[in-house]
């Protein structure tokens, strides 16, 4: 453990990215606190019955990302957990992470924070001023060395521009930030507008109890299933060192046809209404175990987008129309804002575009770096090994190991990330923070040493090696190297099959993994098919 410093660091929010950012601020021995706004750790993992303006998720919510790739680098999940963790198995294992590392002593609870200013010797000390208000009502000024926003991006919700005719529609229209379980739907007529994860989720829930689901998509979408070939959880099959070099070296046209061409033998994406103009890697996917069975069953129906609502109904672009809809789910996503620092005038967004260094740190604040933003990106995997990794970058620089380039390089790569966004994905305040898992969490780690030499890895521990390089990118492989490095980091890694094998039958044996043959054959297939015919 580091020495302790007398450097004072604030953590606003103690959710799934708040509590990393804790857990290596004691690790490099700062004087750390933590305002969470609710009295309890969680943030969206926490499940909230009622209205409210915080973030959460629905009663039945199960993670999209598997819990080897969920799972903090120090804090394997235990065997017996779901790969696929239901909300509540997902809360339990923050709560249990906080308590294994008596992170609760360290977190005021019921403490929301007003406003985030610089301080008056900013300029010379880095330091920034918090009004806040404690857990009896009276308001506070304090003074902090640096500070970590880690409050999520799922709290506002994001409204369409109204359609013509919705102010005349009868029915009740809700945000899915609103909805909370099936109750109240049954046998009801339902439109749900927007096809990403949250609108995929409402429609195959009410699918069960409506008496119709129709979902309303603009542009179609590449559905994967949680689960690939011979039951391996998806994100750890794609998310490898092998298949990201692979996919950095051959042509970007081919990567996406291997996978569109995969994800067509599970079900025809043009059969079934759902076929995009964009190519797979091209927007970020749904993942929706469910759809396709539950489209099969007539139980949902996709529409195009809405031209307008009628006084009951609506009337969809290709001029079909529905006289009679109880319901509308408006399930377009989420806005993200930072008015609690300065007003927003000095992190501005603008339709989720913001610039942010490394989607961290703010430019504008180039010669100090002394806040930084946790979570703010958009993976195809989990987000919480990717909030971790921002939060050791953050404490490295902010203990005085200078990691953060100059400005000039800071804008650059900003430009540069936002060029290369701009020219692969499809327009849309959605594609604004987008990341590839391994790319993204390997350039961090670099930044702070925690890299592999996988050249000397293959001479001295050829078996790990090759479950780094060829096996998923699970988060313990960044705590083999770098800052305070986690002496079970090794058996971690080499126990992930035996977890995930033990979740769904503790009984088993665990069986050699024969992804890499098997993309290798795919890989193969597919140039063959290309350049010999």
């Amino acid at each position: 453990m580091n020495p302790k410093t007398n450097k004072k660091l604030l953590i606003v929010g103690a959710g799934a990215s708040g509590l990393p950012s804790l857990r290596h601020a004691l690790l490099y021995g700062v004087d750390v606190t933590c305002f969470e706004l609710t009295n309890q750790v969680g943030g969206l993992w926490n499940y909230k019955p009622q209205e409210t303006t915080l973030s959460s998720v629905m009663k039945t919510t199960v993670i999209n990302t598997s819990k080897e790739m969920t799972a903090y680098s120090d804090f394997p999940p235990e065997g017996t957990m779901a790969n696929f963790m239901h909300n509540t198995e997902m809360y339990r294992y923050l709560h249990n992470y906080a308590k294994h590392y008596d992170l609760e002593k360290h977190i005021k609870f019921n403490h929301k924070v007003n406003s985030i200013h610089r301080n008056e010797d900013y300029d010379k000390t880095g330091k920034w001023k918090v009004n806040y208000t404690d857990d009896e009502g009276a308001t506070h000024d304090a003074v902090f060395d640096g500070i970590l926003l880690c409050s999520g991006h799922h709290t506002t919700p994001n409204w369409p521009k109204k359609f013509r005719g919705q102010d005349d529609f009868k029915g009740r229209i809700i945000h899915s930030h609103s909805y909370k379980d099936h109750r109240g739907y049954e046998d009801k007529t339902v439109v749900v507008i927007g096809i990403g994860n949250s609108g995929g989720d409402v429609a195959v829930e009410l699918s069960r109890i409506a008496k119709q689901v129709y979902l309303v998509t603009r542009r179609g979408t590449w559905v994967f299933n949680r689960i690939f070939d011979y039951g391996k959880p998806i994100d750890m099959v794609m998310n490898r060192k092998w298949i990201s070099d692979i996919r950095a070296r051959v042509p970007e046209w081919l990567s996406n046809s291997v996978v569109e061409m995969k994800l067509n033998m599970r079900f025809d994406h043009q059969a079934y209404g759902l076929k995009p103009a964009h190519r797979v890697f091209g927007a970020h996917p749904t993942v929706n175990d469910e759809l396709p069975n539950r489209i099969a069953c007539g139980t949902v129906r996709i529409k195009p987008n809405i031209a307008n609502f009628t006084e009951h109904g609506v009337v969809f672009e290709d001029g079909s129309k529905l006289d009679q809809v109880d319901e509308v789910v408006m399930s377009t996503g989420f806005s993200f804002e930072f008015n609690l620092v300065e007003e927003g005038k000095l992190i501005q967004v603008q339709d989720n575009h913001v610039s942010l260094y490394q989607y961290m740190f703010p430019t504008d604040l180039a010669d100090q770096n002394t806040l930084a933003v946790i979570g703010l990106v958009q993976p195809f995997g989990s987000i919480m090994p990717l909030s971790e990794m921002q939060a050791r970058v953050f404490l490295e620089q902010f203990t005085g190991n200078n990691v953060i380039p100059s400005k000039r390089e800071m804008m650059e790569n900003v430009h540069d990330k936002l060029s290369k966004m701009a020219s692969r994905y499809v327009t849309s305040k959605r594609h604004t923070i987008q990341v590839d898992y391994v790319d993204y969490i390997e350039e961090l780690a670099k930044m702070i040493g925690a890299q592999l030499d996988m050249k000397k890895l293959w001479k001295e521990d050829p078996w790990l090696a090759y479950k780094v390089y060829f096996g998923p990118r699970v988060p313990y492989i960044y705590r083999l190297n770098g800052p305070h490095k986690w002496k079970e980091a090794r058996d971690a890694i080499m126990s992930v099959d035996e977890r995930v094998l033990m979740a769904t039958n503790d009984h088993a044996q665990v069986a050699p993994d024969y992804t890499v043959l098997y993309f290798a054959i795919i890989v193969i297939a597919i140039i063959a098919f290309f350049f010999l015919f």
